[in-house]
């Protein structure tokens, strides 16, 4: 098991490690609280996504608390149930968004589809835990409960998605389960977010994360109260994982989730930009052998949607690789989710 390492975020002056999960070498009980913010449905990227969030949780590196959607519709909390029951953790509490971004018709994507599919004998192909999906608690409400039972600075915010639910979490009110407001809360409870949102070297482009909910980009990248470090759009771009790998390495099991939804996402065969994988990788393992990462800054949304970094002032950073470190991040994630899952 690589031990997780620590990035030195220049001018961060984050003593204690509060960019990374752990320092090297150092036991947490139980694994490093971690929530998952996914569009889940919109890309097959975030599927391969959580499947490494599993394979963490069977080595014990993390803790993961709750998966919340930022993305409406009922496919999406189907397919986590699917997903869950699937890797052995059916109880992971899941959030639903409501009067959100919307992107309802994404989930014929896979997640539905996935959701329908039969065995020969007419069954479910996937098995449930749960049903009466519409029931799952609001994902701001789940949040809040999640960083109130909390250890003070001890939550890591995996992001991979519309920014909605973490700009509704800061305008947040005091409830039953805190009496403190949603930005007091994130500053006593959150270590960082690793966010997949925006692209740094080309401002031209306006990434899909960030103008599916402009306002709450700029909620976010301007009232965030702890640190934030992107995977913007042109890293995962260095890293596509490979169609090859889907036809061929996954002999250890029969129908998987993931699988499944990779090939119904896009025509086999084709290689799929790794980017949601990129900002898990980086807020549970950050060895340097995968990431640089930037000075320290500020980053900025314009009305149009575009990215915009500046350095100093501010706890925002941006990840980027050199070939050599896309190279071992390649590896290392198809390594990761090939991988058997601890109960199959």
């Amino acid at each position: 098991m690589r031990p997780v390492g620590l990035f030195v975020f220049p001018l961060l002056l984050l003593a204690a490690g509060a960019m990374s999960c752990h320092n090297a070498g150092e036991a947490d009980p139980g694994g490093a609280a971690v929530i998952f913010d996914t569009d889940m449905g919109n890309d097959v990227d975030d599927a391969l996504a959580l499947d490494m969030l599993y394979k963490y949780m069977d080595e014990g590196k993390i803790d993961l608390k709750a998966i919340v959607l930022n993305k409406e519709g009922l496919a999406g909390p189907e397919f986590l149930d699917i997903m869950g029951t699937w890797y052995g953790y059916p109880d992971i509490p899941v959030g639903i968004i409501r009067d959100g971004a919307g992107c309802v018709a994404d989930s014929t994507a896979y997640t539905r589809r996935i959701a329908d599919m039969k065995t020969e004998d007419g069954l479910p192909l996937f098995g449930r835990t749960h049903s009466g999906y519409d029931a799952c608690p609001e994902s701001v409400d789940l949040y809040r409960k999640t960083l109130s039972e909390a250890r003070d600075t001890s939550v890591v915010i995996v992001s991979v998605g519309f920014l909605t639910n973490l700009a509704r979490l800061l305008g947040s009110e005091a409830d039953g389960y805190s009496d403190l407001c949603g930005k007091d809360l994130v500053s006593r409870k959150v270590k960082a977010v690793y966010a997949m949102a925006g692209s740094v070297s080309d401002t031209a482009h306006h990434e899909y994360n960030v103008v599916g909910d402009i306002l709450s980009a700029q909620k976010v990248f301007a009232e965030w109260p702890t640190p934030i470090i992107i995977s913007p759009f042109e890293l995962g771009m260095q890293v596509c994982y490979p169609a090859s790998s889907i036809e061929n390495d996954f002999g250890w099991t029969g129908s998987h989730p993931v699988v499944e939804a990779y090939k119904l996402f896009g025509q086999m065969p084709y290689d799929n930009p790794c980017w949601d994988l990129t900002a898990v990788l980086a807020a549970v393992e950050n060895v340097p052998e995968y990431f640089s990462v930037s000075p320290s800054g500020r980053i900025s949304v314009t009305d149009a949607g575009a990215t915009l970094f500046e350095e100093g002032g501010g706890n925002r950073a941006y990840l980027f690789m050199t070939p050599e470190q896309a190279a071992a991040v390649k590896s290392r994630l198809i390594s990761l989710v090939t991988r058997p899952v601890g109960h199959k």
